[in-house]
């Protein structure tokens, strides 16, 4: 049996990561190592048998990196430091991830991400993940970047609707956005590729491969 790639998730500790962490502690292929700020949600994922790593996007994650085959940002200022985490967070893992020589770099963005003009409210979030979006896709890194609706704490349903581009704005539940994010990690699927999720029909692992 090949042996299990190391995915370290930034954002480990958020809604969203926490349900990637445990689905890549069930996974066959990848083996998840948490990014975390603090000690004491070191101590909480090491108590779970995660790998976990202190690091903040703020500063210096060379080291963070260290050890990991594959990357997923799932990282979010919540609003409070867009441009400093969500932009240049974002874009300091994407060059550590680089230099580690990391194989992909799955970024959770956002729909509408690039064009401030669709969200008064957001419109400043919608730029800064735009400009991390595009400078993953300049960075000579393999990647996927998913972006997803509004997102709801509903229950996953295992189903999607996947397209480049989708023309309507509704709801994604994060348990669907997380099962997506694990699902582009293997080295086939979506391959530098950006596309829209939203809640559907089309089981997951279908729809990033079709």
């Amino acid at each position: 049996m090949s042996k299990k790639k190391n995915v370290l998730v930034a954002g480990a500790n958020g809604s969203t990561g926490r349900i990637i962490i445990d689905l890549l502690k069930k996974s066959e292929n990848h083996q998840p190592i948490a990014m975390v700020r603090k000690p004491e949600q070191k101590e909480h994922f090491e108590k779970e048998n995660v790998t976990a790593v202190l690091a903040d996007l703020e500063e210096d994650l060379n080291q963070a990196v260290k050890g990991a085959d594959k990357v997923i940002f799932a990282a979010g200022s919540g609003g409070n430091k867009v441009v400093e985490v969500d932009q240049e967070g974002a874009k300091r893992l994407i060059d550590a991830a680089k230099n580690a020589g990391v194989e992909k770099f799955v970024m959770l963005s956002s729909m509408g991400a690039g064009k401030p003009e669709m969200s008064e409210e957001l419109g400043d979030y919608l730029e800064a993940k735009g400009n991390a979006d595009d400078y993953l896709q300049k960075s000579g890194l393999t990647y996927t970047i998913v972006r997803p609706g509004a997102l709801t704490d509903d229950d996953g349903s295992g189903k999607i609707q996947l397209k480049k581009k989708l023309e309507k704005q509704e709801s994604i539940s994060r348990a669907n956005v997380a099962r997506t994010l694990v699902e582009v990690l293997d080295d086939d699927v979506k391959q530098n590729q950006i596309f829209e999720i939203l809640d559907g029909e089309t089981l997951i692992e279908k729809a990033v491969r079709d």
